[in-house]
């Protein structure tokens, strides 16, 4: 697996969606952010149709300088994004799946449905682990994996490796 690199489209739309966000910071109010908005989406295509690499790469290079110059000192994070109010604020009543396996019975039987597919989750993940670690060794370089990007399923019936945690994921708040 190779590294991955950004094309020149992939950054020129972070810079569009990163100077709008800092725009929102600069512009508390909605005429005054909408008017400056549509003055940088006409900045944007203005230069869309470039097609010369070398001056399309020296034009990107001077709007990341101007953004780095021209950005919020402190901009608005959303409350669930890193560094937000909220941020893995309900983490604590994520409880880890295998707790499950310690419920009594008669607690079982309020949720038989559940119980029962999850047995059959259970069963199925006995039967492709061996296959789904295969497939992850196979598909890891030997310096170590470089994303945390998992790989599909790549046989028709197979599973993806670790699908365990994606269908037993926790609910993201508390009712």
């Amino acid at each position: 697996m190779a590294a991955v690199f950004l094309t020149h489209q992939q950054k020129v739309l972070r810079l569009y969606k990163k100077s709008l966000r800092h725009l929102e910071s600069w512009c508390i109010f909605r005429d005054k952010y909408r008017f400056y908005a549509c003055m940088l989406r006409a900045r944007f295509d203005e230069a869309k149709h470039e097609n010369d690499m070398v001056k399309a790469t020296l034009m990107l290079k001077a709007g990341e300088e101007e953004f780095w110059s021209n950005q919020h000192p402190q901009p608005y994070i959303f409350p669930d994004s890193p560094g937000g109010t909220s941020y893995e604020r309900y983490e604590m009543y994520k409880v880890p799946e295998w707790t499950l396996d310690y419920w009594h019975p008669s607690e079982k039987a309020m949720y038989p449905d559940y119980f029962a597919k999850r047995e059959q989750w259970k069963k199925l993940r006995e039967l492709s682990w061996d296959r789904e670690v295969q497939q992850l060794q196979e598909e890891t370089s030997a310096d170590g994996p470089t994303s945390e990007a998992l790989p599909p399923a790549r046989k028709e019936g197979d599973l993806p490796p670790l699908w365990w945690q994606y269908v037993t994921r926790p609910r993201e708040r508390p009712v």
